[in-house]
């Protein structure tokens, strides 16, 4: 697992106690004070990443109230022949990854990856088991600004037939032994999908979680 660098960890620490205190301070001053921070938090992320400090100022301020990770989504279906479905993303260079994404408003978690799932391949799925609850940072995805929560979900093959989308460039079933190398690391890591394998085999094991 690669560990993220301090200056990330912290830069959104004080992001987030930024966030919460403009969101809850009455205070003119205090509110000074949590603009001042998200400020340094934005000079940090800035001059670590080179991204234009405009654009980290406008990513942080549409982040309101109670600052909380963001929850995403991933789907683990498996065919009548034990193979995993993988699909292409459009904007990592066709690069494979189970199907998910973030969460929708007015949606369950499972829900939500069950429509990812139609959405990114046209098959259509029924979440059955909670697989694995995944901190995206300790599991060893690439650095990003956000923290984010995944949720992996041993899903059941309904129907449907394979399709692309405007987040897809194609689908396929892959054995165990036959996992693609080009993943998408920043979505799915290889040993996220052997640990799918393995609760597919045992739908009796318990949840993994960070």
């Amino acid at each position: 697992m690669t560990a993220e660098p301090d200056w990330l960890v912290w830069a959104r620490e004080i992001q987030a106690t930024a966030q919460t205190g403009l969101a809850f301070t009455r205070d003119p001053y205090d509110a000074e004070r949590y603009h001042a921070l998200r400020a340094l938090a934005v000079r940090i992320l800035a001059t670590h990443t080179g991204v234009d400090s405009a654009v980290v100022t406008d990513l942080f301020a549409s982040e309101t109230g109670y600052a909380t990770p963001k929850l995403g989504v991933r789907a683990a279906v498996f065919d009548g022949r034990g193979r995993i479905l993988l699909v292409r993303e459009t904007i990592d260079g066709g690069r494979w990854t189970l199907p998910g994404g973030w969460a929708d408003v007015n949606q369950t978690p499972a829900e939500s990856a069950e429509r990812e799932v139609f959405e990114e391949s046209g098959y259509r799925v029924r979440a059955t088991k909670l697989a694995a609850v995944w901190d995206r940072a300790r599991q060893g995805h690439p650095a990003g600004s956000a923290s984010v929560i995944k949720l992996a979900f041993l899903c059941r093959l309904e129907g449907g037939a394979p399709a692309t989308s405007l987040e897809t460039s194609g689908c396929d079933w892959f054995a165990e032994d036959a996992i693609p190398g080009d993943l998408s690391i920043r979505r799915t890591l290889p040993h996220q999908i052997a640990r799918m394998f393995e609760h597919w085999r045992d739908p009796g094991m318990a949840t993994d979680f960070d």
